[in-house]
């Protein structure tokens, strides 16, 4: 049985959506999920799931081995960064090398980088007249949004759509290729 570790921020959709479409797996389970917020949705989700969830500090991820300790008590297969905000240590991504993935809510390259998440994102893709964005999900290296792409999925942009349709949009293409995607990457 394969071992998967999420890591979130904030409400934990795509979260939930992984630990459900995991839970009768006979492949995978989603044994841990790790949060940089206490205050964080994803917190109670877990509760409700009934799956491990531990809060950290910004001092406990990248300034110790506090997080990279857990992570290796936890063997995981794969790291998931589900809506995770902050960038990935160096020495972490050393000690699992090509097994940190993230979902990026937009056509990587275009959309990418520092401060580029959520409600940013889909105000810049309508401001620029995008006609169509999509999800990305990639390998984490290094630079924010910078990895080698495993999977795309687009959806058009209609003129009349604002960052709100198009987050609605966004987050029905998480829903269903997300699992999936991580699902076949453990295999």
């Amino acid at each position: 049985m394969k071992r998967v570790v999420i890591f979130a921020s904030g409400s934990g959709s795509n979260a939930e959506n992984l630990i459900k479409f995991f839970h009768n797996s006979d492949n995978a389970s989603v044994i841990q999920v790790l949060t940089n917020n206490p205050h964080a949705k994803v917190l109670d989700r877990c509760k409700k799931l009934k799956v491990s969830a531990l809060s950290f500090n910004r001092i406990a991820f990248s300034k110790s081995d506090d997080v990279l300790n857990i992570l290796k008590a936890s063997r995981p297969d794969l790291i998931v960064l589900a809506g995770f905000l902050w960038k990935f240590p160096e020495f972490i991504l050393k000690e699992f090398p090509n097994k940190v993935i993230n979902i990026h809510p937009a056509l990587l390259p275009k959309y990418g980088g520092k401060g580029m998440f959520g409600m940013h994102v889909h105000d810049a893709v309508v401001k620029s007249k995008e006609t169509e964005t999509g999800i990305t999900i990639h390998y984490v290296n290094e630079n924010y949004d910078e990895g080698a792409i495993i999977f795309q999925a687009k959806c058009k942009v209609l003129p009349m759509d604002s960052a709100e349709n198009v987050a609605q949009k966004i987050h029905l293409l998480e829903m269903e290729h997300f699992p999936k995607v991580v699902d076949k990457l453990l295999l």
